[in-house]
C-alpha cells in the first residue's frame, strides 16, 4: 500500500468493511488517520466516494460510530472516507489549550499564520493528499467523489466543493457554520490561522464563495431547529440569501425539535447519501 498507510483496524458493516487507517502526512507532517467505508465489492469495479468532514472536537472514528451510515452506503454502493478533524500532537504550544480551536478543530483551511503554518494544513490535505490516497490504494473511482459535513465540517465540505467543482461532484451538510467570517468560531479560528486581513478570510466562508464559484450541483443542507449553536454560530439563512443572490440552488431543510447532534445527523443520514448516489451514480463519461 502506497503512501505509507497502515492499516489499524478492520471491521464487518453491512456486507462491506470498516477500516481504520494512520499515516505519515506530508502536509501536516504528523502521524493522521482516516477511517474508510467499502461497500460489497462488485467484480472489481470501482465505486463512488463520499468524502465526510466531521465537526469541532470529533476525529476520523465520531461519523463511523454514530452516523448509521454504512447501510445506506452499502445500499448505493457508495465508499465513505473520514478524515481526522486537525493535526494531533503537533508541538504547537496551545493547540489543546481550547476545545473549539487547535486540537480537532483544524477548519480545513490552509493556516498562514505561524506557528500553525507549519502543520494545520487542512485544506491541502483533504484536497491533495487524501485524494492521492484514495486513488492510489482503493478501488474507487476519483472521477466521481462528493463531500458533505457536520458544523465545522459542514464549513468545510461547501468551501472545498465551491473551490473544487472539478474534483467533487456532489456536496451536502449537515448544520454548516456557512458564514464564518460572520460568528464567534469563525473568527477565533480564522484570526489564530490566517491573521487580521479580512481578505484572507473569505476564500473560506461559503458565503462568500457561492458568488465568486457558483454551481449547478444542487446543495442539500439539514439544520435543527433546537440547535443551540443556530443564532450564534451557523448563520443559514445568510448562505441561504447568498445561493438566491447567485442563483443557485440551496435546498436548505430546517428541522423543528432536531438539535446539533448525531441524534440529527442519523435521522436524516439516508436521504444524504441517496442525494450523493443521485449525482455520482448516474451515467457519465470516464476520463480514465
Amino acid at each position: 500500500m502506497s503512501n505509507n498507510c497502515v492499516l489499524k483496524s478492520n471491521h464487518g458493516s453491512f456486507g462491506g468493511e470498516v477500516q481504520f487507517y494512520s499515516h505519515a502526512s506530508i502536509f501536516t507532517k504528523t502521524t493522521m488517520n482516516f477511517s474508510l467505508f467499502l461497500p460489497p465489492k462488485d467484480d472489481g469495479k470501482k465505486v463512488p466516494a463520499l468524502i465526510y468532514l466531521a465537526g469541532l472536537t470529533c476525529t476520523d472514528e465520531t461519523f463511523m460510530i454514530k452516523s448509521g451510515a454504512q447501510e445506506y452506503a452499502s445500499k448505493h454502493g457508495v465508499a465513505i472516507i473520514c478524515p481526522d478533524t486537525s493535526p494531533r500532537e503537533a508541538g504547537v504550544d496551545g493547540e489543546n489549550r481550547d476545545w473549539d480551536f487547535g486540537t480537532g478543530a483544524g477548519f480545513y483551511l490552509d493556516a498562514e499564520k505561524m506557528p500553525w503554518a507549519q502543520n494545520y494544513k487542512m485544506y491541502s490535505y483533504i484536497t491533495k493528499e487524501l485524494i492521492d490516497i484514495i486513488d492510489n490504494n482503493f478501488d474507487v473511482d476519483i472521477n466521481r467523489i462528493g463531500i458533505f459535513g457536520h458544523s465545522m465540517g459542514g464549513h468545510g465540505a461547501l468551501t472545498i466543493f465551491l473551490k473544487n467543482q472539478n474534483m467533487f461532484k456532489s456536496v451536502s451538510a449537515f448544520a454548516p457554520i456557512c458564514n464564518p467570517m460572520e460568528c464567534p468560531w469563525g473568527k477565533k479560528a480564522f484570526t489564530n490561522y490566517l491573521g487580521p486581513e479580512i481578505e484572507k478570510w473569505r476564500s473560506y466562508d461559503a458565503c462568500e464563495l457561492v458568488a465568486i464559484n457558483p454551481t449547478n450541483v444542487e446543495i442539500l443542507v439539514d439544520q435543527g431547529l433546537a440547535d443551540a449553536f443556530l443564532q450564534e454560530q451557523l448563520h443559514p439563512n445568510n448562505f441561504l440569501q447568498a445561493c438566491k443572490n447567485a442563483n443557485v440552488k440551496l435546498n436548505l431543510r430546517q428541522h423543528e425539535s432536531y438539535d446539533h447532534g448525531y441524534y440529527f445527523i442519523s435521522t436524516f443520514m439516508a436521504d444524504h447519501i441517496d442525494h450523493h448516489a443521485k449525482i455520482l451514480n448516474a451515467p457519465y463519461q470516464s476520463c480514465s
